[in-house]
């Protein structure tokens, strides 16, 4: 399984290096979002930087859509979907490394995009919150990955693929942006009160990491056990 995930991902991530999908289509609709955001609030601080968290997860996912679109787009052109499900490949395998390849496609997306948020909604990331902060990111993405290389082979073979993936994976991955969201608030400080005073201290955002631990892990075994009867029937 591990050495079909290796071929998988590696075969994924050398079509995005030689295509530069993320980096010319998807990075700049995602700093698009948050350009709007901010213009969007007028960059008022009270309600952009308490905002900021939330922004930034919208601005993934909407995102995430988008490369998941593209990555099933390039599998269901000329038969390729019909060679890899023919190929005798593990299923779980194939899972693992479309997921792994988009993890580290949506991880390097998530740094220029935090990055954009840091500047443009003048927050800033507390010593003692990076680790929560780097470890609620991780999490979170991973559940998003394998979620959308779930959802991704469902519903490769339609029509109407573009409309539909949001549908089906919006639902499911809301707890994940919500306790995303809520870490985020505690790693960054951007919960304040009147005066200015920070209300969600980092240690109040632990809690949601371990929640999005265990998510990230619930999807990922979801996906290693149905992968194989979604990609036979795409």
């Amino acid at each position: 399984m591990l050495r079909t995930a290796r071929l998988i991902a590696a075969k994924d991530l050398r079509l995005e290096l030689r295509s530069r999908v993320t980096a010319f289509q998807v990075l700049p609709f995602a700093l698009m979002l948050i350009i709007l955001f901010a213009f969007a609030f007028d960059a008022d601080a009270k309600i952009l930087v308490p905002a900021a968290p939330g922004l930034f997860w919208i601005a993934v996912l909407l995102s995430l859509f988008l490369a998941i679109g593209r990555m099933f787009a390039i599998e269901t052109a000329d038969g390729a979907l019909d060679a890899l499900r023919l190929s005798g490949l593990d299923p779980g395998g194939i899972f693992l490394g479309k997921a792994a390849a988009l993890l580290v496609e949506l991880l390097a997306l998530e740094v220029v995009l935090l990055s954009g948020v840091l500047v443009l909604y003048d927050v800033s990331v507390p010593t003692s919150g990076l680790v929560l902060l780097v470890t609620t990111a991780l999490a979170t993405s991973i559940g998003l990955t394998a979620t959308g290389t779930l959802y991704g082979v469902l519903s490769a073979g339609t029509t109407v693929r573009e409309t539909l993936l949001p549908l089906l994976i919006g639902p499911v991955v809301a707890p994940l942006l919500i306790g995303a969201s809520r870490a985020f608030e505690a790693a960054l400080g951007t919960r304040r009160s009147s005066d200015g005073s920070v209300i969600a201290k980092v240690a109040e955002g632990w809690p949601w990491a371990g929640l999005l631990v265990v998510f990230a892990l619930a999807y990922v075994a979801t996906g290693l056990l149905a992968f194989g009867a979604l990609l036979e029937d795409a």
